[in-house]
């Protein structure tokens, strides 16, 4: 595998998460300064707007309005580039903080939550993937799900691969045009089965936790692994073909492709996940490095 330099994008964070390329820029949330910021390729921060809830996943309507989640009140809120709204309120399918999302080219919005109270030792639950629809209505689109997390859709338009950040696997659907999902599959086992009833059994257990991701122009998909300290780059079938460690004493917790050519991986970094020790501080970064082959697909 590739010794890569690593450069550090930003710092000053509480805990980046959510990290997309539009329109020649980053964009990231930060769940404890409830920002959502453009970063340049350089490292200045822009501050666009507040989210009191915590922000956390975001992407992109076919009318251009940003869509992001607010993870504690359970809701996907719009953003038409001077206010935010309400999209959809996701509450009575949620077991825990709603977490990160993917927007399809029609506009539906594909959503998973944590299933139960991570932060505060709740015993573990499975979650479900919810979609919003372009007007708005709220359904499950797939339940039974280990902490559905980061997610990747084709360039195709027709497979929705999904990360089960407790499950050690990647989860695959096929995507029809009026967003409903079929075919459930593995798209990629990365450890054994899990099991247990806390968080601290579950993460004895993984091998990989899939946090936030980004598919490549080759099929494989960039991870970041919550439990690892790295990010890794997966096949089709769980084969790992790529790592790129943290520096040390950094996890990272979510990455995407981005830049003008697609090949610079860029990295959310932090110490660890828990609130109650990210909330107070200004420990979190960006970190970034090249890659070979481009992003594709979404987000």
């Amino acid at each position: 595998m590739a010794e890569r330099v690593v450069r550090t994008v930003l710092t000053g964070g509480g805990f980046f998460e959510g990290p997309r390329w539009h329109d020649g820029t980053w964009w990231v949330s930060d769940f404890y300064r409830h920002t959502v910021s453009r970063v340049s390729a350089d490292g200045r921060e822009t501050v666009q707007f507040e989210v009191p809830g915590q922000p956390s996943g975001m992407g992109w309507l076919p009318d251009g309005s940003l869509v992001v989640v607010s993870m504690k009140t359970h809701a996907v809120l719009r953003w038409d580039g001077s206010s935010l709204s309400t999209h959809a309120d996701l509450s009575a399918h949620c077991g825990g903080h709603l977490n990160d999302l993917v927007v399809d080219a029609a506009g539906h919005v594909f959503a998973g939550d944590f299933g139960y109270d991570l932060m505060g030792g709740g015993a573990v639950a499975t979650a479900s993937l919810k979609r919003i629809d372009p007007d708005g209505t709220v359904s499950v689109a797939a339940d039974g799900l280990q902490f559905p997390n980061g997610a990747v859709i084709t360039p195709d338009g027709g497979t929705l691969v999904v990360g089960e950040t407790l499950g050690n696997r990647y989860t695959a659907f096929d995507l029809a045009a009026d967003g409903s999902l079929t075919n459930r599959r593995v798209w990629a086992s990365l450890g054994p089965e899990v099991t247990g009833a806390t968080t601290e059994e579950v993460l004895g257990q993984l091998a990989v936790a899939p946090d936030g991701c980004a598919l490549d122009a080759d099929g494989c998909i960039w991870v970041a692994d919550a439990v690892g300290g790295r990010v890794v780059r997966v096949a089709e079938g769980g084969g790992i073909v790529d790592a790129v460690a943290a520096p040390e004493g950094l996890g990272v917790y979510a990455c995407m492709l981005g830049g003008d050519d697609g090949r610079t991986l860029l990295l959310c970094a932090a110490p660890d996940f828990y609130e109650h020790n990210r909330a107070p501080v200004r420990e979190a970064v960006l970190l970034a490095t090249e890659v070979d082959v481009p992003h594709a697909g979404l987000p």
